[in-house]
């Protein structure tokens, strides 16, 4: 019996603790969907990327996704909002790196003055299937 109640209490915390997760999710996506104004760039749940242009009305805002294509918008349904970072990426580390990262060439096989197929083209490689 003790087990039981130890396995029910454990299902129990763990139901809390993942509702207590949605619950804060739901409240930083409701922030941040009343925090957009113009000039936000946005993904919406279907994945479309746009710029909003009119933020003036409570429960709609107008997304530019085109130059010149504004579409009206439940503001439920954006995502997140872009943050576009202007500073320049860093180079990678590149210190095992050779300073010459092309590889060699690899060496030609030895052929008896035989061409290969792939120094054959079109008829000329069935030919020399044809003679060998």
């Amino acid at each position: 019996m003790l087990p039981l109640l130890v396995l029910a209490a454990l299902m129990i915390g763990v139901m809390m603790m993942t509702s207590r997760r949605q619950k804060r999710q739901m409240q930083e996506l409701q922030k941040l969907q009343n925090s957009l104004s113009n000039g936000d760039t946005v993904y919406t749940t279907s994945g479309l990327r746009g710029t909003v242009v009119d933020d003036s009305y409570e429960q709609t805002i107008d997304l530019e996704i085109a130059d010149g294509v504004v579409t009206t918008w439940m503001r439920a349904a954006v995502r997140e909002k872009v943050v576009e970072d202007n500073a320049a990426p860093e180079p990678a580390e590149a210190e095992d790196t050779p300073a010459d990262p092309t590889p060699e060439a690899p060496a030609k096989p030895a052929t008896d003055g035989q061409p290969t197929d792939s120094q054959t083209t079109g008829t000329d490689a069935d030919a020399a299937k044809r003679t060998s």
